[in-house]
């Protein structure tokens, strides 16, 4: 199949796709909150919304592209719910075109501090209900009970803490931030709190001694660096992505979106960009992913979701796999 037909077929798809979400409104949410209260993310739009700034769809960046041919600027926060929703379309976009692609992560500051009323959110228990709600949404557990048993008071440690990650390894930083994610959307820990920042930088193998000291110092003017360039770019939500080629042309892919948006952003950039194959065995993916949802074990392997929990499940009968389950889903690890 040609370029031509293969974007062709794309740009069907997304049409098709984008009709069957405007009938499909999620129940008893208010939209308008949504917009409002940055912690209220829009299920409609996919996107967890500061109050600042505006976005434009396409644009002349002004970021210079690397090496690989597409460069990624990934505006997400460790809390922001709509970012995680899109963990399993961001996993397969790094297997089928990590070779053409560069994704650079920046902290955009979801949570400052409950120093605000807005949209009928004055306390961190009101977000509790909002979180059951979008697990069920995007098909990716979520425990709202964080809220309720132990709050974060900011997004912004867990931020700075990713900045400290970066700044000793990308590969450990980018297994850090999962890490801290499975913390707090399933294990409802408050991720604020430097013992679990301390327990996620052992885990993946940072040095924790030099992790604590840029944690406690450069760390932080990395992170004020990243809300100055979001402000800059007009980022006013998450997940908000910048796809840029050599000569500075940009697309943005703005909020929790399926599969084919982030591939039709790469493929208008780069229509020479070739998707990599790889292996969609069980072992093969947990080799690559030490720990799946059903609903990224569907979307890498390609097998329907229902059949891919009840595969999962059987694994873990056989021994060959450990599942965790939360009020709203599972995760599953190799044994």
């Amino acid at each position: 199949m040609t370029i031509k037909s293969n974007l062709t077929v794309l740009l069907i798809s997304l049409l098709s796709i984008t009709a069957c979400q405007g009938q499909s409104k999620t129940k008893n949410m208010n939209t308008e909150t949504a917009q409002t209260n940055p912690l209220l993310c829009d299920i409609e739009t996919g996107m967890c919304e500061t109050s600042e700034g505006t976005a434009t769809a396409s644009s002349q960046g002004t970021v210079k592209a690397n090496e690989k041919t597409v460069r990624v600027i990934y505006y997400t926060d460790p809390i922001c719910s709509s970012c995680w929703g899109i963990e399993p379309q961001l996993r397969k976009l790094k297997l089928e075109y990590g070779d053409a692609l560069e994704i650079e992560y920046r902290m955009g500051g979801l949570l400052p501090d409950w120093n605000y009323n807005s949209g009928g959110i004055s306390k961190p228990s009101d977000v509790a209900s909002h979180w059951d709600e979008v697990s069920l949404h995007y098909d990716m557990p979520i425990d709202g009970d964080l809220w309720l048993e132990d709050p974060l008071a900011s997004s912004y440690p867990p931020s700075i803490a990713f900045k400290a990650a970066q700044m000793q390894d990308n590969e450990k930083a980018m297994l850090f931030m999962r890490e801290i994610r499975e913390m707090v959307f399933l294990q409802k820990k408050n991720i604020a709190k430097w013992e679990h920042m301390e327990v996620a930088a052992k885990t993946v193998g940072l040095n924790v001694e030099q992790f604590k000291i840029d944690y406690q110092g450069k760390a932080k003017a990395l992170f004020e660096e990243d809300l100055k360039l979001g402000r800059e770019l007009g980022v006013r939500g998450f997940p908000t992505m910048f796809f840029m080629d050599e000569a500075g042309n940009k697309e943005m892919v703005y909020g929790a979106r399926p599969y084919a948006f982030y591939e039709m952003a790469v493929l208008k950039l780069n229509p020479n960009a070739r998707k990599s194959e790889y292996s969609k065995t069980w072992e093969a993916l947990f080799a690559l992913y030490p720990t799946l949802t059903a609903k990224e074990f569907s979307e890498l392997s390609g097998t329907p979701r229902v059949e891919s929990e009840n595969v999962l499940n059987a694994l873990t009968k056989e021994g060959k796999l450990e599942k965790m389950t939360t009020k709203n889903g599972s995760i599953w690890t190799v044994k």
